[in-house]
């Protein structure tokens, strides 16, 4: 009956990795500024301690993995890495970085917009875990209130919150927009006139916080559907089922091709919808927040 394995030390692991990269143990060696008797003494006890041949013998004056040895290599890879990763991170939390981070943004941001901070982020803090949230209206800031998002993205409906930091990180366009088989897409000479849209299915992005519930935001339908998300109600709207108001730079392919139709609604006009980094003001965000927070800001002014 074969014998349990030994345990393997990070430093043997770390001398596999090198020589497997390096080419040689010769090389691996001067790499790591060891004497090369260190280097193979240490590949020798550790084949020693697995009971198993890393190496072939004899083949090549270049190191040859066996079968085994490539097995190994991989878990020894990953394990290092493991260890690098979790220096790197303590090492930033020593300094003040957060370990991870929880955001929240408003469904109405754009998907560039995000996209373009998030990238950047993970390459300026790559030890640094992520968690990211997607609500409408006061979502965003009751996530934020109840310390499950350090930080949100959210519009402009958290003046009433005096518990709550705001730094404003630029605007999106809203416009009125139906399907172009939509009764409202074709409008008379000189525009609809005011309360044109009032009898017709307005859709409307509804609000999951207790926080603004029952309050409606550039509602003037007396009859709408209720969604719970962007994405359902830029749907509806392509298929022609109501009208309602969109980021602009959302629908602009849309508006373009004509699968979508801008309204002149004298009652119901494009708009800015400013958009706010909100966090508590007892719990102030960490360098990695901050910086992401500075990002979105970066893009407003570009």
């Amino acid at each position: 009956m074969a014998s349990s394995p030994g345990t393997p030390t990070l430093d043997q692991l770390r001398i596999l990795v090198e020589v497997v990269d390096a080419g040689s143990f010769t090389a691996a060696a001067r790499k790591m500024k060891r004497a090369l008797s260190v280097v193979s003494y240490a590949m020798s006890n550790l084949e020693q301690q697995l009971g198993i041949d890393l190496f072939e013998r004899g083949t090549s004056r270049t190191p040859q993995l066996t079968e085994a040895g490539r097995v190994v290599l991989a878990e020894a890879r990953e394990v290092v890495g493991n260890v690098e990763g979790l220096r790197a991170k303590v090492s930033g939390m020593q300094q003040g970085l957060e370990g991870e981070l929880h955001i929240v943004i408003d469904t109405l941001m754009l998907a560039d917009r995000v996209l373009e901070a998030l990238t950047a982020f993970r390459e300026a803090f790559p030890t640094v875990n992520l968690t990211l949230h997607v609500e409408t209206l006061g979502a965003v800031a009751s996530l934020v209130l109840g310390k499950v998002a350090t930080v949100g993205f959210s519009g402009p409906f958290t003046d009433a919150f005096k518990e709550l930091t705001r730094v404003a990180i630029g605007s999106l366009r809203m416009v009125p927009v139906a399907g172009r088989r939509h009764p409202l897409a074709a409008a008379p000479p000189g525009g609809h006139p005011p309360g044109a849209g009032r009898e017709h299915i307005q859709l409307v992005v509804y609000d999951r916080s207790p926080l603004t519930k029952g309050r409606d935001f550039s509602v003037s339908a007396n009859r709408t559907w209720r969604l719970a998300d962007l994405s359902a109600k830029h749907m509806l709207l392509k298929g022609g089922i109501g009208w309602g108001m969109m980021p602009l730079a959302m629908v602009a392919d849309d508006l373009a091709s004509g699968v979508l139709v801008e309204l002149d609604m004298p009652d119901r006009v494009p708009f800015d919808y400013l958009v706010e980094a909100i966090y508590r003001s007892d719990t102030p965000p960490g360098p990695a927040a901050r910086w992401l927070i500075e990002r979105f800001k970066g893009q407003a002014s570009a």
